[in-house]
């Protein structure tokens, strides 16, 4: 007999085991709710699971470098210049490409927000 500080009792694991036997076996959700069911991705939604977006990137899209970048600096980072941005891009322990990608931006320039910062790493041009 186990004893520990287990906050299920044995009888609760194994009814857990056993909810969870069709999906394990089966490899997708087994519920008869398909509310219940995680929605699967969008054709156009951004491909943030192949890892961190780096600017410059086959697969790096605007849309993609500004969503990795909004998530990562917040909005309480601007308006700020690359020095700036680049401290609190080590501080929140962004990808080293992020990082480096936004350090070699020119120093003399400030970004009002994410898709300014965002059009300059990619190089693409649009209205503000």
């Amino acid at each position: 007999m186990q004893r520990g500080s287990d906050r299920l009792s044995r009888h609760r694991d194994d009814e857990m085991k056993h909810e969870l036997q069709g999906l394990l076996r089966s490899g997708h959700p087994t519920r008869s709710e398909e509310w219940n069911d995680p929605e699967p991705t969008a054709d156009d939604d951004p491909q943030v699971w192949g890892g961190p977006v780096v600017p410059g990137d086959e697969g790096a899209s605007l849309e993609g470098v500004r969503l990795e970048l909004a998530r990562i600096l917040g909005r309480t980072s601007f308006p700020a210049g690359p020095v700036e941005l680049v401290r609190v891009l080590r501080r929140q322990n962004a990808p080293d490409a992020l990082t480096e990608a936004v350090a070699g931006l020119p120093r003399k320039e400030h970004y009002a927000n994410v898709q300014e910062l965002a059009r300059a790493l990619t190089g693409t041009e649009g209205t503000p």
